[in-house]
């Protein structure tokens, strides 16, 4: 994903480029800081998902 990734600020960056990029300027704090939200995020959507389908799934149980 990295290399197909644009490089323009606040229009085609991605996560990972962003924690390469601090990685390299040895920016360890950063690029941990960007990988925890990333982390953050996804547990926070996958949780919705979760909760998502066992309503759908409870109500067309019912039915």
């Amino acid at each position: 994903m990295i290399f197909i990734a644009g490089n323009i600020p606040f229009v085609s960056e991605i996560a990972p480029l962003l924690i390469v990029i601090k990685l390299e300027e040895f920016d360890y704090v950063g690029a941990t800081v960007i990988a925890t939200l990333m982390l953050a995020i996804s547990l926070f959507i996958l949780l919705g998902v979760n909760k998502l389908q066992s309503r759908l799934g409870a109500r067309y149980a019912k039915d």
